[in-house]
């Protein structure tokens, strides 16, 4: 294997990756749009069409463009994971009423 097919090849897994989290942004407007307005509000968080725009952009940027763009790939990577590992979080315990203190 010389290096023309290494770089294909990683070229090809790199783009798999970014698409796979595009994918995974469409999965998370899908989930924000199903879920009840106000778990935003209580959360404190942005409304509920501001994320699902977010997710939406977020998951086109990455299957359209993927590593192409210096940048904007990196905030769609960030803004897909804040929903992922925050918000959403938070607001499946406030709608299974866990709450805190």
């Amino acid at each position: 294997m010389d290096f023309a097919q290494l770089f294909q090849v990683t070229n090809y897994v790199i783009w798999g990756i970014f698409g796979l989290i595009g994918i995974f942004g469409f999965i998370g407007a899908f989930l924000a749009a199903t879920t009840r307005e106000d778990a935003f509000e209580v959360a404190d968080r942005q409304k509920k069409m501001v994320w699902v725009a977010i997710l939406i952009a977020s998951g086109f940027v990455l299957a359209a463009f993927g590593p192409e763009i210096p940048i904007l790939p990196w905030v769609a990577i960030i803004m897909i994971g804040l929903y992922w590992f925050d918000v959403r979080p938070q607001i499946k315990s406030i709608l299974e009423g866990a709450g805190g203190w």
